[in-house]
């Protein structure tokens, strides 16, 4: 039988996907677009547009493919299941049992009968897939935990995606190990609180450690951190481990001390702003990159210009902007909102700010030679990731999934062009 499979969201969920694709293939299930008996959807919910986003998609498949058999799956079925319910849908899975794809489809095709699992335990053991190959990526994913107990007042990925936990140890280790066997060089550790990582006396930084003892593994990447998870183990790593990345990805959300409180985070700008000035110490040059949230409840001028003031300071390589989305069932919920054409105005206020900082980052590598892992063709050039997470376009046709060492000679709207300066697959430099 034919599948397809639509993600959306984020890392975690193409993680998943990519487990269930790659299970359903072993089953003798066949990947295709074209008139597929299969269609499975991985929803988000982490903002009210992607929830929007996935409901309007089930639809337009409905009404697209009423002969295709309709698994919907994930944060958006889990938060919202009534919004599902009465669509037709015949296999609705919150975020549980993804794992048990096979067995579901089995049983369906047997009964005939529409399937739905839904739970609001958040005590839950982490359900645990495995990949031996990522097909979407040169990269590879590895989620080692899910779940989060933070419950910031905007967020609802606590209520969806359940408590804290992680996955087994020697599970990751042989996870890893099979991947760069079957030739990734990169690996991403992903989770919905990747920093919380816990497990047979491991924490994220001694998980690192093990990793970088891999043979043939380049580099660690960490998809997102927590900045109170930077720990002096970790900034031990950071220090010592060349194979990790130098980028990290550590959410700010807000660069106001009263909005930080109202979110009910865990640090203040001081903390922070300390956190980063000891990173750069050990990596000049890394590249540090963040989420911000605007508009939040109780946002005033004065909150959004303290942020503006405090995103220049810290001096981020990039800022994902994100306008408040209610989430119904949180706090901030309760709290008087903001009004929509506020929160437009400063979010593009964010962004002008990010591409400026991100162009600034991004010319201090002009004339400078870097190293490029490559991952794909576009047009007319072969295009990779340096280990600080620039994107780079060598013009030409050059081998996939193999280091070059680059000169960076030209920057065009935040766009890094890059000449081949030699193959260098062994050397790893921080």
């Amino acid at each position: 039988m034919k599948f397809n499979i639509i993600t959306l969201g984020c890392k975690v969920n193409a993680y998943e996907s990519e487990y269930i694709k790659e299970t359903l293939i072993k089953n003798n299930y066949i990947l295709s677009t074209t008139e597929p008996d299969i269609i499975i959807i991985n929803t988000c919910s982490v903002t009210n547009t992607a929830a929007q986003k996935s409901l309007k998609i089930v639809r337009h498949t409905i009404r697209e493919n009423p002969n295709s058999v309709l698994v919907v799956c994930g944060c958006s079925v889990q938060n919202e299941p009534e919004k599902y319910q009465d669509l037709g849908v015949n296999i609705l899975l919150g975020n549980r049992k993804k794992s048990n794809i096979v067995e579901i489809l089995d049983n369906y095709f047997k009964t005939h009968q529409n399937y739905s699992y839904l739970t609001n335990n958040r005590t839950l053991d982490f359900e645990d897939m495995s990949l031996t190959k990522f097909t979407t990526h040169t990269r590879a994913f590895i989620k080692i935990q899910d779940g989060c107990d933070n419950f910031c007042s905007y967020c609802i990925i606590p209520y969806v995606r359940g408590s804290i936990r992680s996955k087994n140890f020697s599970n990751v280790m042989s996870e890893a190990q099979e991947l760069v066997k079957n030739g990734h060089k990169e690996i991403v550790l992903t989770g919905i609180h990747t920093g919380s990582y816990n497990s047979d006396g491991h924490n994220l930084s001694s998980l690192i450690l093990e990793l970088a003892k891999i043979e043939n593994l380049a580099r660690i990447r960490i998809s997102s951190i927590e900045i109170t998870e930077l720990n002096s183990d970790f900034m031990e790593v950071l220090k010592t481990c060349p194979k990790v990345c130098s980028h990290l990805h550590i959410p700010l959300q807000s660069g106001s001390e009263a909005i930080l409180k109202r979110m009910n985070r865990k640090y203040d700008k001081a903390y922070f702003l300390a956190k980063i000035k000891e990173i750069r110490a050990i990596r000049p040059n890394i590249a540090i990159t963040t989420d911000i949230i605007v508009g939040h409840p109780y946002e005033t001028e004065e909150d959004f210009k303290e942020c503006l003031a405090f995103a220049q300071e810290i001096n981020f390589a990039k800022i994902h902007v994100f306008p408040y989305s209610m989430r119904t069932g949180t706090a901030a919920a309760k709290m008087p909102q903001v009004a929509p054409e506020i929160k437009k105005r400063r979010a593009h206020e964010l962004i002008s700010l990010s591409n400026e900082l991100e162009q600034n980052y991004n010319a201090q590598f002009l004339g400078q030679k870097v190293e490029v892992l490559t991952e794909s063709n576009e047009k007319n050039y072969t295009v990779g990731h340096t280990s600080n997470y620039l994107k780079v376009y060598l013009p030409g046709d050059y081998l996939l999934n193999t280091f070059y060492q680059v000169k960076i000679t030209k920057i065009t709207n935040n766009e890094l062009i890059g000449e081949v300066i030699a193959c260098q697959e062994t050397e790893i430099s921080l």
